[in-house]
């Protein structure tokens, strides 16, 4: 009875419900968290010096967990600055010390900041302390070329010994991201983490959190009291990231990983009123997928998502880097093409027409291939809002839907054009 009652509750667990993959990915790293704690346990002696320090650092980081609470956590990839704790507990103690740190930080974020499923909290716990570990293993292996007193020292010693440091802190970045990525892209391939791993924000982020490390390992070398100094500074980082966090999430499309509709009309109307002000010509595009609804009816809303990111990831490199993009809903795109006169636009339509054709989808897993409809507004010398170009891209679209789709529909726009819609390529009208 007992017995059963522990299978059915195990066999509910989310966990389950992870692709083999994941799975397999999620239980090997922590399987391999656990060997490697153990065997640091069995190979490590107890200092109680390193063990003082060891537990300065935990309650550091506990207290920066209960002081940054109300900050919340958001449901997908997350940052935050707790594990500023962490980098001096990878130079200055032996590997064993930060492959426990995460544990009681992760209980305590289970706890008093928001509950989710066990396992990945567990994966999260194993890969910051194996990223650690990998930090704290690269550093103890060059730190003996230094010296003695290198980290106390003063001079070319001390810079060598903060260089190591800092190389230690961006191996823990490495192994981090690249655990995390493997296991949101496996769970969701269409999952879009640019701006979260690699993006402006993200970027600064970690290089504020790299740098506060670096002084509390300072700080712990010369004093080891003196980290609890910085316990103040960690509010309002960890607030400015989690602002950062939920500026960008309010921007970008999350299937996707463009500017969402919101976001895209803005920069858009922006560039219009640019464009405007310069009386330089400019074009509004919408891109739309075709028979997209009959993707999501034979195939499954996950090979849907799968088209709208390829398309996505298709959009950027069909176009220039200064092009404002965006996913307007649906299987809508939009696109601004500041500068761009008529021939031009064309020309960049059937380039995007051409290269949504030709990606390469997973076999068996969607559709063979998709095609796409474009409308395209453009104007020589811009008099309205984003709104009057809109619709008139709109109209260009719905007649390259009439005419039988997979096509490059163009309109003139502005003083004295018909704005009448026609073939971008003649050669294309009622394909």
């Amino acid at each position: 009875m007992i017995l059963g009652s522990v299978r059915g509750r195990v066999s509910g667990w989310p966990f389950w419900d992870l692709p083999p993959g994941v799975r397999a990915l999620v239980a090997g790293v922590i399987a391999v968290y656990c060997a490697a704690v153990c065997a640091a346990v069995a190979g490590t002696p107890v200092r109680l010096g390193q063990v003082r320090l060891f537990g300065l650092l935990v309650l550091c980081g506990a207290v920066s967990v209960e002081l940054t609470r109300r900050a919340g956590e958001s449901s997908g990839v997350t940052r935050d600055v707790y594990a500023i704790w962490d980098l001096p507990a990878a130079v200055l103690l032996p590997p064993l010390y930060v492959l426990l740190a995460p544990i009681p930080r992760m209980a305590l974020t289970q706890a008093r900041v928001r509950q989710t499923a066990l396992h990945r909290r567990a994966y999260t716990a194993a890969a910051v302390g194996l990223a650690y570990a990998a930090a704290s293993a690269a550093f103890h292996a060059a730190a003996p070329a230094l010296g003695p007193g290198a980290a106390t020292g003063t001079g070319r010693q001390a810079v060598l010994w903060t260089l190591l440091a800092a190389g230690s802190g961006l191996v823990r970045l490495a192994v981090n991201d690249g655990l995390v990525l493997a296991a949101v892209k496996g769970a969701d391939p269409s999952a879009r983490l640019r701006e979260q791993i690699a993006g402006a924000e993200a970027v600064y982020g970690k290089a504020a959190e790299l740098a506060f490390s670096l002084l509390v390992a300072l700080a712990a070398v010369r004093a080891g009291l003196t980290v609890v100094c910085a316990l103040p500074l960690v509010i309002p980082l960890q607030r400015s990231l989690r602002h950062a966090q939920l500026v960008a999430e309010a921007r970008v499309d999350a299937k996707t990983g463009l500017l969402n509709d919101k976001a895209w009309r803005s920069q858009a109307e922006a560039e219009v009123a640019r464009a405007t002000r310069a009386g330089a010509p400019i074009a509004v595009g919408i891109l739309d997928i075709d028979h997209f609804k009959r993707v999501n009816d034979e195939y499954g809303h996950l090979a849907g998502d799968a088209v709208l990111a390829a398309v996505a990831d298709a959009m950027p490199a069909a176009l220039r880097g200064y092009d404002v993009i965006g996913r307007t809903g649906g299987e809508e795109f939009a696109f601004i093409l500041p500068g761009v006169p008529a021939a031009e636009a064309a020309e960049i339509g059937e380039r995007l027409r051409r290269a949504v054709a030709r990606l390469p989808l997973p076999p068996g897993q969607g559709p063979p291939g998709v095609t796409v409809s474009v409308g395209i507004a453009v104007t020589a010398r811009p008099d309205r809002d984003l709104a009057w170009y809109y619709g008139i891209a709109d109209a260009a679209l719905y007649a390259a839907k009439r005419h039988g789709r997979d096509a490059v529909w163009i309109a003139a726009a502005g003083p004295g054009a018909d704005e009448h819609p026609r073939p971008a390529t003649p050669a294309r009208a009622g394909s």
